[in-house]
């Protein structure tokens, strides 16, 4: 009997075929990313000979207390955006999919920040959230609660880039979540409403287990995208006060292009990466488990 899971050779006109990706590929993302790791390992600025250091640049990153504060702020502000619009994204997406009224108009509105500049928002925040004229902070100031100095006091600014980024990403998890829902057949929750199943008992046995794969799916790339969180920061608060709200992408700004350390802003990139995985491991994990674990050879 012939085993079914032998391995077919790939012909060499299909190989020839998707060469060009691969091509493409390679040269947009891992000769770039090459060449920072070299980068990373030499002392290099504006009309400076790149010198071979080494590890010297990471030592000096590292012991930066200035980048241990922007880690800080960056895993800080990554764990409350992402699992906050986890919630969010997963409520808005099942109130749709119990059968709301002129439901395009009110995807039209969820889904209108994603369609807002990163810019524009910016200038819109910081106007309603102006603590003399902003309509927020006079609502705020009305119900007796004090605002949001988000220009002075560093926690209140790490607040609002928080609440900015949730605004503005809210509809890539909505959406996730939304078509994942939608894909659940109909005939589950009657055989639940039949066993006697209660709308919560049906959430934890039937949605929940379902959602999962779309939900480990929406936090991972939320957690990648998160991590290089970048125009919220520098247009709101530009890292102060005296560098109080800094994230890494700032962080690596300031060393690249203010600083001209390219080296310690190629360490500091990389260092990002490894920072986004770590934290992001549990759910590759978890991914690889559920979805791709029963079909590796």
């Amino acid at each position: 009997m012939r085993d079914s899971t032998r391995r077919v050779p790939t012909p060499w006109p299909a190989l020839a075929l998707i060469s060009p990706v691969h091509f493409l590929i390679g040269a947009i993302i891992f000769v770039p990313a090459l060449y920072v790791a070299w980068l990373s390992l030499t002392q290099s600025s504006f009309g400076q000979q790149p010198i071979f250091v080494g590890f010297e640049n990471y030592a000096q990153v590292l012991g930066d207390p200035y980048f241990w504060r922007a880690l800080g702020n960056t895993v800080l502000v990554v764990l409350i955006v992402v699992h906050l619009e986890l919630l969010l994204g997963l409520g808005v997406a099942l109130l749709f999919a119990s059968g709301l009224r002129a439901t395009p108009l009110l995807l039209a509105a969820v889904l209108a920040p994603y369609a807002v500049s990163e810019v524009s928002a910016v200038v819109m925040w910081r106007y309603l959230f102006d603590l003399d004229i902003g309509y927020v902070s006079q609502a705020l100031a009305w119900l007796g609660l004090p605002g949001l100095e988000w220009a002075i006091n560093p926690t209140h600014g790490l607040i609002l880039v928080a609440l900015l980024s949730i605004w503005l990403h809210l509809p890539f998890t909505f959406v996730i979540l939304y078509a994942a829902r939608l894909a659940i057949p109909r005939e589950l929750y009657e055989a639940a409403e039949v066993d006697g199943a209660t709308p919560l008992q049906q959430f934890r046995r039937v949605t929940l287990p379902l959602l999962m794969p779309a939900i480990l799916i929406a936090v991972l790339f939320r957690y990648i995208f998160a991590f290089r969180l970048f125009s919220e920061v520098w247009l709101l608060t530009g890292g102060g006060p005296a560098r109080q709200t800094e994230v890494l992408a700032v962080y690596l700004y300031l060393e690249a292009f203010r600083y001209n350390a390219f080296g310690e802003a190629a360490a500091t990139g990389w260092l990002l990466v490894l920072a986004s995985l770590i934290l992001a491991l549990w759910y590759l994990r978890r991914i690889y488990k559920d979805m791709f674990a029963t079909y590796a050879s």
